[in-house]
């Protein structure tokens, strides 16, 4: 398993400052490419997808929502054909600012998991506990359920998707998980999927998402504590997105 890092940029940057990112990582990648041992992902808003999937090098196309049916009446919302179209291959769900702002519950999410995998797409499900049920001890209920919700009761292993472990207390506050805590959960959540799925859980890919910035990143993304890093703010400028993507590589390499 190589390290997987994904840029979520969230409801920031219009299309033209979309495009002076993707033409600033360009460069990057060129001068010290990432190479076959990283699987880096930008996570654009929508109206920015196409311009940065005509562009990007050096790394995969995310979305950051999705909604589980091909068409219809459904105001607003952006459908998996559309996505296809732009190239993307992964799709955020279930992160906890769709949970606690927008009010997305886990049968919601499930319908939206479950569409994905049908049509090709990676599924990054977040899961994560508020600073409330860390402080009285419902961690592994927390996340056990969230991971049930979407992939209990299935009869077969659904195929290619990441997981994201993200606290909701540590993102945005600058004050991350330690790695322990991080190594605990990640633990906790592979041995729910080798329970659920057996051997091909080895594969699924867990990751920490929280407060990561390239000066800490190290500390996370490296065999023992999770494979990788899901990264908000310190994701929105190239150079900074790409020094944490290095010093993540680097960590994963020492071991």
């Amino acid at each position: 398993m190589k390290p997987w890092l994904g840029a979520n940029w969230k409801m920031h940057k219009t299309v033209r400052e979309a495009r002076e990112y993707v033409a600033r990582w360009n460069s990057l990648v060129e001068e010290s490419p990432l190479g076959e041992e990283a699987e880096a992902v930008l996570f654009p808003p929508f109206t920015a997808l196409a311009a940065v999937g005509e562009a990007l090098v050096g790394a995969s196309l995310g979305a950051q929502n999705v909604y589980p049916e091909d068409g219809g009446a459904f105001t607003g919302e952006i459908s998996p054909p559309m996505l296809a179209e732009l190239g993307v291959r992964y799709v955020l769900v279930g992160h906890s600012e769709r949970r606690h702002i927008l009010g997305e519950e886990d049968a919601f999410l499930r319908r939206k998991f479950d569409a994905l995998v049908a049509r090709g797409f990676v599924p990054v499900l977040c899961v994560g506990e508020t600073a409330e049920e860390r402080r009285t001890g419902r961690t592994d209920e927390v996340l056990l359920r969230q991971l049930d919700g979407v992939l209990g009761e299935r009869e077969a292993f659904p195929g290619t998707f990441v997981v994201a472990y993200e606290p909701v207390w540590a993102i945005g506050t600058g004050i991350p998980a330690t790695p322990e805590d991080a190594a605990q959960a990640v633990a906790r959540i592979r041995a729910y999927l080798r329970e659920r799925f057996g051997a091909p859980a080895d594969g699924v890919p867990i990751v920490y998402g929280g407060s990561v910035d390239p000066d800490n990143v190290g500390g996370f993304v490296r065999p023992g504590v999770s494979d990788g890093a899901l990264v908000g703010s310190k994701s929105l400028e190239a150079d900074v997105f790409f020094r944490l993507a290095q010093n993540a590589l680097e960590a994963w390499r020492k071991g």
